[in-house]
């Protein structure tokens, strides 16, 4: 999982704008999202993800799974990110 190359973003004081170029959409994130948005400026795979989330917020651990995975497919469906196969 890592950020598409068909956007640009920005951190606004701890929340991030981003901008998918081939549509012209901007799309905000709060700062959790922002969060995982930083995570995924690098490959990485869901669960290192989800594991950097617990250490940084106070979450269970299926709830952080569930809404992680709510967002990643939010920022897919977008054109925002892009899955690879394998590590």
């Amino acid at each position: 999982m890592f950020a598409s190359k068909d956007q640009i973003s920005c951190d606004l004081a701890g929340e991030a704008a981003i901008l998918e170029l081939k549509s012209g959409t901007y799309f905000g994130l709060g700062d959790v999202g922002a969060s995982v948005w930083n995570l995924i400026a690098q490959p990485r795979r869901v669960i290192d993800i989800r594991d950097a989330l617990l250490e940084q917020y106070d979450v269970e651990a299926d709830r952080c799974g569930r809404e992680l995975l709510d967002l990643l497919t939010a920022l897919h469906e977008r054109g925002l990110i892009q899955i690879a196969e394998g590590r």
